[in-house]
């Protein structure tokens, strides 16, 4: 989440059915924001909290539907099961806690003139039951308990559409006391989350205040983390970074990894991904204007690819730890993807396929050229050795004693065949087509292969499954000073379509 916001202070709960308005349509909220009709995005059911505390789980939500008025939702309180639901449920009755308040990820939105915003697409993720909504109109509109009654005027919940208050068939005796302290502490939440944010401001929508990555950066320079944003359990130090830390790494991995810049990539959900792949073509026949027109079918097969993992250690000082002059988490995201990048660069090139993702040079699909010498004639063999198809979306790598060798060579009018880029960011290019740097390439050297050509796209696949995964080990920081910063990933990598790549090969 890029950051979750929460359009009232605090919830309570509740028992037995619900039903309210969550949010209404076509009015702003206490701090200017509008949300329009249709651009709620939730799962078929929700989380019912109190004062939008996760610990705090009181019931469920049911039914979540956009009328014309408003977001309008249906739940149950596990009054049987959680005592704070019975709670929650009395103060309701009582008139002390009658609001709404959703929890979302905003995913599109625009300012408004005069403060607030215009949201037009959003991930819907909690709602709570609340005292003071952002939105007053967004209120609780009838309670049935779990014996069949309820607090409506007909006795039923038909009146789900109507801004009304919920009428309280029997008011417990409330502890005045605890009651005035909760209220105060209710009001502290209110007034920092209507806080209302500077219309200048310079960063993203809402990631001057994003709890993910606080409660990252707190992990790294703390060792505590709050499960509700990083941590897998209570009983585990490992977290996931924020989603734009990890894609922040990513986007650094591929710097070092030329591989990764040039082939296709996807994500995995599971231990194995397997590939359909064409391996006879349909076959097309020569027919007369009434002749039979002849079936050919096409055959595929399966191949596999497995993600392995790589991970680092990053040895940190208690001391800098604490005393947090530079920011850790940049720091870690440099350190890390400068190391990952590395590594999966060495496996996408000369990867054994067992314990790491396989290299396309160490693949039996991989079939090079030979030459005695690495000059002109050899390089124009390799580019016209794949298909058109191939040849026109392809990529030369090479390490930089090859690239150095390369550069002199000339055509027969005695012009150089690497033509350097004079836009800035842009490789290269030989034939044509871009070369890039892979320092995993071997040298020029007998039975080696210093010089791959083709399409990486068609060829060559990158599977994540583990984008950037922490660890922060304290065990022996008190003996030495020292707290280790672990981090790891699993990627995996082949060949999936070898006619697509071809190199040049010394030959002995």
């Amino acid at each position: 989440m890029d950051f979750l916001e929460t359009k009232a202070d605090f919830t309570v709960t509740d028992a037995g059915e619900i039903t309210g308005i969550a949010w209404p349509f076509g009015s702003p909220d206490r701090v200017g924001d509008v949300i329009e009709k249709g651009s709620f995005t939730s799962p078929a059911s929700l989380p019912m909290l109190f004062a939008h505390d996760q610990s705090q789980v009181i019931g469920v939500w049911d039914s979540i539907t956009e009328t014309t008025q408003g977001l309008i939702v249906k739940g149950r309180l596990l009054v049987d099961q959680i005592a704070r639901a019975a709670e929650v449920r009395a103060m309701i009755r009582a008139n002390a806690a009658t609001g709404l308040s959703i929890g979302f990820v905003t995913k599109q939105a625009k300012s408004r003139k005069g403060g607030g915003r215009t949201i037009s697409a959003l991930n819907l993720h909690e709602i709570s039951v609340v005292a003071v909504p952002c939105h007053p109109a967004a209120q609780i509109t009838s309670i049935k308990a779990a014996d069949g009654t309820a607090t409506d005027k007909e006795n039923t919940m038909e009146n789900e559409l109507e801004n009304e208050q919920p009428e309280a068939k029997s008011a417990p005796v409330i502890d005045q006391k605890a009651f005035d302290a909760m209220k105060a502490r209710l009001d502290k939440l209110e007034a920092k989350s209507n806080r209302p944010k500077a219309d200048n401001n310079n960063h993203p929508t809402a990631s001057n205040d994003n709890e993910e990555r606080k409660a990252f950066g707190d992990f790294l320079r703390t060792g505590r983390m709050e499960e509700k944003t990083l941590s897998y359990g209570a009983s585990t130090a490992v977290v996931l970074a924020p989603e734009e830390t990890a894609a922040s790494i990513i986007e650094k991995i591929a710097e070092f990894s030329p591989v990764r810049q040039i082939a296709a990539s996807m994500s995995m959900s599971g231990p194995l991904l397997q590939l359909p792949r064409l391996v006879n073509e349909v076959q097309v026949g020569d027919v007369g204007e009434t002749g039979d027109r002849p079936e050919s079918e096409p055959s595929f097969e399966q191949i596999d690819l497995k993600p392995f993992e790589m991970a680092v250690v990053v040895p940190v000082t208690r001391t800098l730890l604490e005393d947090a002059q530079i920011n850790l988490e940049a720091y870690l995201a440099n350190h890390v993807a400068r190391r990952f990048g590395q590594k999966e660069a060495a496996w996408f090139v000369n990867g054994n396929g067992t314990t790491q993702a396989e290299g396309f040079l160490k693949s039996a699909e991989f079939a090079p050229l030979e030459t005695d010498v690495i000059d002109a004639d050899a390089l124009i063999d390799a580019f016209y050795k794949i298909a058109s198809a191939y040849s026109a979306n392809g990529s030369w790598l090479m390490n930089r004693g090859t690239m150095a060798v390369i550069r002199k060579l000339k055509d027969t009018d005695g012009s150089y065949l690497w033509q350097p880029s004079i836009a800035a960011g842009v490789p290269p290019t030989l034939l044509g087509r871009p070369v890039l740097e892979a320092v995993d390439m071997p040298a020029i050297g007998a039975n080696a292969v210093p010089i791959a050509f083709g399409d990486f796209a068609s060829a060559y696949t990158i599977a994540d499954r583990v984008g950037f995964e922490t660890y922060r080990d304290e065990a022996n920081s008190f003996l030495n000073g020292i707290v280790k910063l672990s981090a790891r990933r699993r990627v995996g990598g082949r060949v999936t379509l070898g006619e697509a790549l071809t190199g040049l090969k010394i030959a002995a």
